[in-house]
C-alpha cells in the first residue's frame, strides 16, 4: 500500500500522517504542493497543519496548488483519500466535500481529547471500526466548526454521509454536531479531529485513530472499493 502525504507550505502533521501510514504497514509517500503527478499511489492523505498560512481563509489557496488538481482528479475516479483538519478545509474548498469550515463558535482555539461516534463504517477509511463505536483523538483547531446550508444537511443525513459526530458539548459548534463527513461513493472522507496523533496509546490518548490507517489497508488489499465494509471486526 503505497500513500501519498501532501505537503503545502505551512503543513505542520505530514510526519505524524507518514507515521500512522507505516504503523498500519504501507509505504508513506511524500507529495510537494508543486507536484504533477501522485507518483503512482494507492491513496492520498491532506494533513493538517496551515497551508499558506491560511491566507484568504482556510484551504482557499492550496485548493488551487498543482498537486489539488491531481487529487481531484484522482478522487473523483475513486481513490481513496483523507483530509484531517487544514486537509478537510482543504477538500470543502476544492468541492470533494459539500459544505465549508468555519471559526469556532467561542471564538477560541480548541485543543483537547475529544470522544467521536462512528456514524458511518462503510467508508474507504472507517471499516475497520463496529457502527456506533466512540473513539477518542485529539482535535486542535480554530476554524472547525462545520456549515452547512439545510438541504446539504439533510442530503448528508438521509444518505449516511455523516461519518463521526461529537460526543458531549461541541467543541466548535458543528451544525448537528458534525465531525467528518464522507461524498456519495464513500471513498473520500475529511474530519476535523486527528486520528494520526492517536496510533499508539504512549503517544496518544489512545489508539483508536489506528482503526482509519488500517481501513484502508484492508480497502487496497481487496484490490477495489467493493472492499469498504468488508465487515473486518477490529476494536479501535
Amino acid at each position: 500500500m503505497r500513500v501519498g502525504v501532501v505537503t503545502f507550505p505551512g503543513t505542520l502533521d505530514d510526519v505524524d500522517a507518514q507515521r500512522a501510514v507505516r504503523y498500519a504497514d504501507g509505504e508513506a509517500v511524500p507529495l510537494w504542493h508543486g507536484d504533477r503527478d501522485l507518483k503512482g499511489v494507492d491513496a492520498v492523505i491532506v494533513p493538517g497543519g496551515f497551508s499558506y498560512g491560511d491566507y484568504l481563509r482556510c484551504g482557499a489557496i492550496a485548493r488551487f496548488a498543482p498537486v489539488m488538481q491531481e487529487v481531484v482528479e484522482a478522487a473523483n475516479k475513486g481513490m481513496p483519500v483523507l483530509g484531517i483538519c487544514n486537509g478537510f478545509q482543504i477538500l470543502a474548498e476544492a468541492h470533494l466535500l459539500p459544505g465549508a469550515l468555519t471559526r469556532n463558535h467561542k471564538l477560541h482555539f480548541v485543543c483537547r481529547d475529544q470522544w467521536l461516534k462512528v456514524e458511518n463504517n462503510s467508508t474507504a477509511w472507517t471499516g475497520r471500526y463496529d457502527l456506533n463505536a466512540e473513539i477518542l483523538v485529539p482535535l486542535k483547531s480554530g476554524e472547525g466548526g462545520y456549515q452547512a446550508d439545510q438541504t446539504t444537511l439533510d442530503e448528508l443525513e438521509g444518505e449516511g454521509r455523516v461519518v463521526f459526530r461529537y460526543v458531549g458539548d461541541n467543541p466548535n459548534g458543528s451544525r448537528n454536531n458534525i465531525a467528518g463527513i464522507t461524498n456519495a461513493r464513500g471513498n473520500v472522507v475529511g474530519l476535523m479531529p486527528h486520528p494520526e496523533h492517536a496510533i499508539d496509546a504512549l503517544t496518544g490518548p489512545t489508539d483508536d485513530g489506528l482503526g482509519m490507517f488500517l481501513s484502508l489497508l484492508d480497502l487496497v488489499g481487496a484490490g477495489s472499493l467493493q472492499g469498504v465494509g468488508i465487515g473486518t471486526e477490529v476494536k479501535a
